[in-house]
């Protein structure tokens, strides 16, 4: 109810204040007027300034009219520190900023209403350190469980992605900063990101991948998109026409600016002609060359007309800080820090509970904490953007706060991560002496312990951007640690703390309970510690499939990925700005051959493809165990036959079967019965947070809008809508159906 007072609140000040508009797009042309006679008054030079980057992190206004340069905040979980050439901190004072959990971490909310305060949250931190657009949220579909941004990316399903993708760019600008969508489309791994050709059908592309920016920019308004590094079917991004003129700006209405990934752009015509506005970094394309072009007659001084227009579109929709204002308050703040917190106690994940061992019995008075997870601060590390956090509770931090009184709490690091050489480097090899030490003190401090609380997982130098897992094994001889800790003490909770699935065939024969932490912001730690100790239920939901093992995965099974390459293809942005180079200035990008990427898993993507194939899974999308049980009954529809602009509502009733307040997500998927076109097995469509106390009964409603049943239908090249009976599946996860209903499309 909050967000929706927010949204209607911001609904009625932009509405009294600005002429009516029809759509969230529609927004960014109140001022065209206005924009058009700047333009017409402005120098071709002038113009062309705009198109590429002023700094490393910023692309100019117009100074003459004192219109200000437009500032950009990476990344999607916090504003990142203030940064020079190379990508090098500054050294302020004043820049530090609420880490937020990473993306997979919010999505395993599955809520969009926090989504949206999480984006409140982003944007006005923005405000204070004098940002316009922040870059994010991250929404490509989590493709591969080895990718090295899973962790900033939020599910392996588009109707979840998209409502969490709507949520948090409404919060962002509803508080006055602009959102950039990334990185549009399908750079769904991080090997070869800087040219990989991403072979897809249509239909795919429209139903998996394209699904989350299209609701984020017809229904959320987003100010503007960020192209990716890689190529779709032949193109690459900065220069698609389809992606960025045809479907971007023709079909869903785009009005704002387009600004490439660093490094992205790779030519003058194809980037003017075919939807790129800003070149970041560097002008080598974007600058000289245009102005080259257009007195040559390649290009017209409209083409950039209509680029300036855009851009000054999102400078006109978003109030310039000036420089002696911004970064003069505090940016983190106790509003922002508590929303953070809020999304990680609403993200935990309870994978398994076997040995009812949680919540934590009051009877437990020696805890052994192990492993070096519960000591990483994950604020910061890898090649991806990371946050100068004033503070981070770390998960041993969260224990020995929460922990009763008279409880005991002793650690041991149990196993270490091997040293990074530097930016993007291999890691140093293994000291066996090292981990044969760390175990045999893991192992003497379990054994006269009550209760074990074995943290395993990964870092973020291990998922990163500029590369992907070579597997999902637990690293540092995790697995073998926790064997022996089982050995002498059985009473054991593991805790993963890493941002994607990993390999828990070993660890589940040892661990009676598991529980999935995340890379979980500042307040990570208090968070987690309120679920040990039972303070509040777990309720995260996983928002992709744990496979049994890597192979399983639809792209691996089918031998698409990781492609074969004649020679290594260096990264894009790591070539250029590596921090171990000497003076870590920009270097010059050398070409290098980049594999194609065949999709030909199609829409079976994650969930899809298990329940297709009927492969078995460790935990299935969707999964999350709580400390009650839930019971639900009573499934209805308010019709049996539906049309084409129907809505099908679905009720049921929920009830907390426990003796505490929690939440549960019923999740409503579809099964076509008798359909001619082919569909995966079932399809998430619809899904709720709902709050239940003790015993508590509540009658949910979940929509179906029966046009998002629609399919791509390539020989007509336009949505159509098969006639079908369609079973309604409701429950607790994509694995775990509850009540089934029928009806007719």
């Amino acid at each position: 109810m909050k967000r929706l007072f927010y949204l209607s609140m911001a609904a009625l000040l932009l509405f009294s204040c600005a002429p009516k508009v029809k759509n969230a797009q529609d927004r960014l042309t109140v001022n065209d007027k206005k924009i058009n006679e700047i333009i017409a008054g402005m120098t071709l030079e002038e113009k062309v300034e705009m198109l590429h980057s002023k700094t490393i992190m910023s692309s100019e206004g117009i100074p003459r009219l004192g219109i200000q340069e437009i500032r950009y905040a990476d990344g999607p979980f916090g504003i990142r520190e203030e940064v020079g050439d190379g990508f090098r901190p500054k050294g302020w004072q004043t820049d530090s900023a609420t880490y937020f959990p990473t993306g997979s971490a919010l999505a395993a909310t599955w809520s969009p209403e926090l989504a949206y305060k999480y984006g409140t949250g982003m944007g006005k931190e923005a405000r204070l350190r004098g940002k316009d657009v922040i870059l994010g949220p991250a929404i490509n579909i989590q493709r591969i469980p080895t990718g090295g941004r899973t962790y900033e990316y939020f599910s392996e399903d588009p109707i979840l992605s998209a409502a969490l993708a709507v949520g948090y760019v409404e919060g962002v600008q509803d508080v006055g900063t602009a959102a950039c969508i990334k990185h549009f489309a399908l750079n769904n791994q991080e090997n070869s990101r800087s040219g990989v050709n991403v072979i897809i059908d249509e239909r795919t592309m429209r139903e998996i991948y394209l699904k989350p920016f299209e609701d984020a920019v017809k229904i959320a308004g987003a100010y503007t998109v960020m192209p990716a590094y890689n190529k779709v079917n032949g193109f690459f991004m900065t220069e698609n026409e389809h992606l960025q003129n045809e479907i971007l700006r023709g079909e869903w209405g785009f009005k704002g600016f387009t600004v490439s990934d660093w490094g992205a752009t790779h030519s003058t015509m194809g980037a003017a002609l075919h939807g790129l506005n800003v070149q970041m970094t560097g002008s080598n394309y974007l600058g000289q060359p245009v102005i080259d072009s257009i007195k040559t007659g390649a290009l017209t001084e409209k083409v950039v007309d209509d680029k300036v227009r855009e851009l000054l579109r999102v400078r006109f929709a978003v109030e310039a800080i000036p420089e002696n204002v911004a970064n003069t308050t505090k940016t983190s703040t106790p509003e922002t820090q508590h929303i953070a917190y809020e999304v990680a106690q609403k993200s935990i994940v309870l994978l398994k509970n076997d040995s009812k061992a949680l919540p934590i019995k009051p009877s437990v008075k020696k805890i052994a904490v192990i492993g070096e997870n519960a000591v990483l601060t994950t604020a910061l590390g890898g090649v991806g953007a990371g946050v100068k956090a004033p503070y981070e509770i770390t998960p041993l931090m969260g224990i020995q706060k929460h922990a009763p009184k008279g409880t005991e709490i002793v650690y041991a690091q149990g196993y270490a991560y091997p040293p990074r050489r530097g930016w993007g480097a291999p890691a140093v090899p293994e000291d066996p002496k090292v981990g044969d030490k760390l175990l045999k003190e893991a192992v003497a401090v379990a054994k006269d312990a009550d209760l074990v609380l074995f943290f395993c997982g990964t870092t973020r130098s291990i998922e990163t951007e500029g590369s992907d897992r070579v597997d999902i094994f637990l690293p540092a001889r995790q697995d073998e640690v926790a064997a022996a800790i089982a050995a002498v003490n059985p009473n054991i909770v593991s805790v993963i703390i890493s941002g994607g699935p990993c390999d828990l065939r070993e660890l589940t024969k040892v661990s009676p309970v598991i529980v999935q932490g995340w890379w979980n912001g500042l307040e990570g730690g208090n968070a987690l510690a309120e679920v040990l100790f039972g303070e509040i239920a777990p309720s995260g939901k996983l928002p992709f499939t744990f496979p049994v093992k890597l192979e399983d995965s639809p792209a691996y099974a089918l031998g698409n990925y990781p492609q074969k390459v004649d020679q290594a293809v260096m990264d894009a942005f790591t070539e250029q700005y590596r921090q171990d180079l000497a003076a870590g200035v920009q270097r010059p990008r050398i070409q290098r051959p980049a594999p194609d990427a065949y999709y030909s898993e199609g829409p079976l993507v994650g969930y899809r493809w298990y329940d297709t194939k009927q492969v078995p899974v460790m935990f299935a999308f969707g999964h999350g165990l709580s400390y009650v049980d839930f019971d639900y009954a009573d499934i209805a529809t308010d019709k049996a036959k539906y049309g084409k602009k129907d809505v099908i509502k679905v009720t049921f009733k929920l009830t907390n079967k426990g003796g505490m307040e929690a939440d549960e997500v019923p999740q409503l998927y579809v099964r076509r019965i008798g359909a001619t076109v082919e569909w995966p097995y079932k399809e998430l469509k619809a899904f709720d947070r709902i709050t239940l106390g003790a015993g508590e009964t509540k009658t949910v409603t979940l929509e179906i809008p029966v046009s998002s049943l629609r399919y791509w239908n390539e020989e007509i090249n336009d949505w159509a809508l098969e006639d079908s009976d369609i079973e309604l599946l409701l429950g607790g996860a994509s694995d775990d159906i509850r009540l089934r209903t029928q009806v007719h499309i």
